[in-house]
């Protein structure tokens, strides 16, 4: 670092502009947050709990993005700039791991044909819930592992943060198409199959795989931007202008589709 970098507002130099806009997607979250823990409570499960995890992890990365924003002397605290930008990373594992395993919770409900051969092998594994959240964690462990590196003085260990954070968001996107083909399998499924393997006719359930379409095209939105200004430029990232309505609007929105009552069946529901 260079020997004046107290004096360097590190918070203006990535481009965190407006502390009112953080604060309100700070407060936006909260509701959401609040509901996915009393539905937790309820009945827990995984897409419930994970979900709770991403909202909370959101607000504390929105609070301190607004510190940071609209505070100087906060402004030229690296390491909370650091912690915020791990946060917003690591996050997206909540919300992603939500909507593939939510997928694969509703495929449950219905009676579908099982495959053979080649394509039974093809299904085992891109439906494999451990395995998802294996390269998952490999993604976001790439990705603190770059945003760490790319403070660094020296240039050829910059260069390398740069390579883990783009394996991190290439990784990212892979299973975000992953997600939105399950999705659209589901869809498939939820129009051929004219039964539930259990009586909710909640408007959650009877529309999920419309409302999950939306949330796969949200989350793809989001992962497209985020592996375009990666691999060109990762300031524009910074640029607010870009940023919320490209990042932080599609997750938030993502968040309220999965808020829908009876989106996520109960775990009563699911075949054991």
């Amino acid at each position: 670092m260079p020997s004046n970098s107290d004096d360097i507002n590190y918070a203006k130099l990535l481009g965190f502009e407006s502390a009112v806009a953080a604060a309100i997607f700070a407060a936006l979250y909260v509701p959401f947050f609040a509901w996915f823990v009393r539905q937790s409570l309820k009945g827990p499960t995984y897409v419930l709990v994970m979900l709770s995890v991403f909202c909370a992890t959101r607000i504390t990365a929105f609070v301190i993005r607004a510190l940071l924003a609209g505070s100087d002397s906060i402004g030229h605290n690296l390491s909370l700039l650091i912690s915020d930008e791990i946060l917003f990373g690591v996050g997206f594992f909540g919300l992603l791991s939500s909507a593939y395993i939510l997928v694969l919770d509703r495929m449950l409900l219905f009676h579908c044909p099982k495959p053979t051969g080649v394509t039974r092998a093809l299904t085992i594994m891109v439906t494999n819930r451990r395995l998802f959240r294996i390269v998952m964690t490999v993604a976001v462990a790439l990705g603190i592992t770059g945003v760490s590196l790319s403070q660094s003085s020296s240039p050829d260990i910059v260069g390398l943060g740069k390579a883990f954070r783009l394996g991190s968001t290439i990784t990212f996107l892979h299973l975000t198409v992953l997600q939105t083909c399950q999705t659209l399998k589901l869809a498939r499924v939820e129009r051929s199959s004219g039964a539930y393997r259990h009586d909710n006719e909640s408007w959650g359930m009877k529309n999920g795989s419309y409302i999950l379409c939306a949330v796969s095209l949200l989350l793809l939105i989001r992962e497209i931007f985020v592996t375009a200004v990666t691999i060109n430029d990762t300031d524009i990232q910074n640029n607010e202008h870009l940023w919320y309505p490209l990042l932080a609007l599609p997750e938030i929105l993502a968040v309220a589709f999965h808020a829908t009552p009876g989106l996520v069946p109960p775990r009563s529901e699911l075949p054991m």
